[in-house]
């Protein structure tokens, strides 16, 4: 255990280090910039922080946040709104993470953004695939990795087909999301990117599928991976991952030291999303020593963090959202109609105008041939 922790820290350094010219490069712009390219540099230091110290790229994408507002930048002000969301996202507050996300996703809307629409699109998706709400994530993952195709974004293609992947599992439909995941590892490798998710998910189906030890062997590699690409989020559920395998193969101390140590990595980088799980494996680990006033009480705590996460009050609040974001679409639609017959009325009305001018024109002629004629002296016969 001591050194699965040692080897933890040391990481933790070798990703700090290797990220921080890119930091002390963001941070050195920040002084130099003003309006909407501070708004991007802060958002740009959010994503930087995110996995290493997640209180301090909240209070990055806040201040673009409101300095976004004042300087009336849209694109950063949605940018900022799905940075929000990602982070509420990591702590569990899902229903917050989806009221930022749909903001975000509103704004990109307007601004015809492709990118943020599909990206707004796939996190929104990502909301709905953790509730287990299959349809409206299958819904929005399918839209945003046709947006991705759109513009030829591989790298978003990728973490869509990741997500495909993971609907498909969840579904039971393990060659299907087999498939999903080997293409966006293909694809990965084809494009020189180190992305370890679609290795740990293939491990992921090997142990719903039971077998353990081909499991442990995607999760070993993927967990190289994510070390690589600096990926602490990825370190974290990798580890989890290993925890509940080795509690089911029934190796209690190799589980225990993993589990804890995902316990830490989710208090540090405050992904608390992850916590139902870890303590769920962590109790039943207890439970298969004998240790059952661990067990118990590890569980209350499980019950108490399901509860934030997946409780009543969260769905209905999810709910809520979904409703008004339907409603949105509908007055959408309606507005489309609106301003349709609005179109066609003015063309029926100006077809009028014409037929009555034409009428109008055919009358005058008329009436000035009568006229001509009228006056016109006449020949006297002798």
């Amino acid at each position: 255990m001591k050194r699965l922790c040692l080897t933890l820290l040391l990481n933790g350094l070798l990703v700090a280090f290797a990220s921080a010219s890119t930091i002390d490069s963001l941070e050195n712009q920040l002084t130099k910039v003003e309006g909407d390219l501070k708004v991007k540099t802060l958002n740009e230091l959010f994503r930087a922080y995110i996995n290493f110290d997640p209180i301090k790229a909240l209070g990055y994408t806040r201040e673009a946040l409101t300095l976004a507002t004042e300087v009336d930048d849209q694109k950063g002000m949605a940018a900022s709104y799905n940075n929000l969301g990602v982070a509420y996202r990591n702590q569990g507050a899902l229903d917050k993470a989806l009221e930022y996300y749909l903001t975000s996703l509103s704004i990109y809307n307007k601004l015809k953004n492709i990118e943020g629409i599909a990206t707004s699109k796939n996190n929104i998706g990502t909301i709905y695939s953790i509730k287990k709400d299959y349809g409206q994530a299958m819904k929005y993952f399918e839209e945003a990795y046709e947006l991705f195709m759109q513009i030829d974004d591989n790298e978003r293609i990728i973490g869509t087909m990741n997500n495909l992947g993971n609907l498909h599992s969840d579904l039971q439909l393990y060659e299907q999301a087999l498939k999903y995941y080997s293409q966006a590892f293909q694809v990965a490798e084809k494009a020189g990117k180190v992305y370890s998710d679609p290795l740990s998910n293939i491990g992921n189906v090997y142990v719903r599928k039971g077998n353990l030890q081909r499991a442990v062997e995607y999760y070993s590699r993927a967990l190289e991976l994510a070390k690589k690409e600096n990926n602490q989020l990825g370190v974290l559920n990798i580890t989890a991952n290993l925890g509940e395998v080795y509690v089911q193969a029934g190796q209690t101390s190799n589980a225990q030291t993993y589990l804890e140590n995902a316990l830490t990595l989710s208090q540090n980088l405050q992904a608390f999303v992850y916590r139902p799980q870890i303590l769920r494996s962590l109790a039943t680990n207890y439970a298969k020593q004998g240790k059952m006033k661990e067990a118990y009480e590890v569980m209350i705590k499980y019950d108490s963090a399901r509860e934030k996460i997946y409780g009543e009050e969260s769905s209905r609040k999810i709910a809520q959202m979904e409703i008004a974001l339907n409603l949105s679409e509908k007055e959408k639609e309606i507005d489309a109609m609106r301003k349709e017959t609005e179109i066609n009325t003015l063309q029926l009305h100006n077809t009028r105008m014409v037929i009555s001018l034409a009428i109008l024109f055919f009358i005058m002629i008329v009436a000035f041939v009568n006229l001509y004629f009228f006056k016109k002296p006449k020949k006297v016969k002798l």
